[in-house]
């Protein structure tokens, strides 16, 4: 990883236009060069999860100009901040406000920023496959790569089993297809579209920020393609430690979409179907005794978010009411939990 600013700590601060992207002016020249591209990193509550995907990354062969992670207190980001090859930034808790901060530090020097989860650990050839995509494709304004397995499903995967899946599936033939929206464990964004449009996440979707992949895909979108790249490829680790409560999840799991059909960015028979999927799966898992996941604490959270809607005061923002837990608390929940 390069970057003149490597190795840096800063605090949070506006988002502004830069004019370092290729913007719509700029696109013939930016055709002379390289995509310059970063990655940025959003975590909370697992310095070490954190530093383990850090040391994967800064290894591979085919890397980001820059990396940038950010966090919500310097402890969490343990054992990067003297290194040269990250760049750390401080933001205020929560996953969409840590994004737009990475968004805000990489606007200067990037033309495509790759988000990934904390936990995510994508194929050697990834970002290169990701970089050709927009390169070749003007029009793309987002792109999604291909996750080959996901931990939650079976209470976590360790790096060593991710490992062995990636080099089990091996390389993959490129196809690109349209795509309703990207997965915020691995979404990668052209950053002239970005700062051109004033676009940010939905801060007011805290904490983890429940369906902000899909308000921010669908936004993206209106200014060019939202895409999957099969063979662009990785492993979710879907590690457990620091997530959220189960009610307050749960919770989101309705009012977010309601959020998101009144704010435009999701259809209603989309919202609806995601909200029923979601009842049905804590409802069955808390009869078949599902012990991975807090069925009963995502049901719970469902139906006060019901009972909310009754009364017209659902809001994302509510489950910040939901219990006390730790500031160090935050990762964004496994795509695993958010089938559309």
């Amino acid at each position: 990883m390069s970057s003149s600013s490597a190795g840096a700590t800063r605090q949070d601060g506006p988002i502004g236009p830069a004019p370092g992207p290729c913007g719509t002016e700029a696109a013939a020249g930016c055709a002379n060069r390289p995509l310059r591209i970063a990655i940025g990193i959003a975590s909370a509550g697992r310095p070490s999860v954190l530093r383990e995907t850090v040391d994967y990354l800064t290894r591979l062969p085919d890397q980001a100009e820059r990396l940038i992670v950010c966090v919500p207190l310097i402890d969490d980001a343990a054992g990067l901040t003297d290194r040269v090859d990250v760049d750390v930034i401080v933001g205020s808790r929560g996953l969409t406000s840590q994004r737009n901060r990475i968004i805000e530090a990489a606007a200067a020097d990037t033309d495509i920023l790759i988000f990934l989860d904390d936990d995510f650990i994508p194929a050697a050839t990834f970002v290169s496959r990701i970089a050709a995509v927009f390169a070749l494709r003007p029009n793309v304004a987002i792109a999604t790569g291909e996750v080959l397995a996901d931990g939650i499903l079976d209470g976590g995967l360790s790096m060593s089993k991710a490992l062995q899946v990636l080099e089990t599936a091996g390389e993959a033939a490129e196809q690109v297809t349209e795509v309703y929206n990207a997965y915020g464990c691995n979404m990668a964004v052209r950053l002239s579209s970005v700062v051109e449009y004033a676009l940010t996440f939905d801060e007011q979707l805290p904490l983890y920020g429940w369906l902000e992949d899909v308000d921010f895909s669908r936004s993206i979108a209106r200014y060019g393609r939202s895409v999957r790249v099969e063979g662009a490829r990785g492993v979710h680790l879907g590690v457990r430690s620091g997530r959220q409560p189960g009610r307050r999840l749960g919770y989101s799991q309705v009012a977010n979409p309601v959020y998101l059909i009144r704010k435009g960015t999701m259809s209603k028979s989309r919202a609806f179907a995601q909200i029923g999927r979601n009842i049905l799966a804590n409802a069955s898992g808390l009869l078949f005794k599902d012990r991975l996941i807090d069925r009963w604490g995502r049901l719970n959270g469902n139906l006060l978010a019901l009972s909310d809607l009754l009364v017209g005061r659902a809001s994302p923002s509510r489950i910040l009411e939901l219990g006390n837990p730790s500031p160090r608390e935050m990762p964004s929940p496994s795509i695993a939990t958010k089938r559309r």
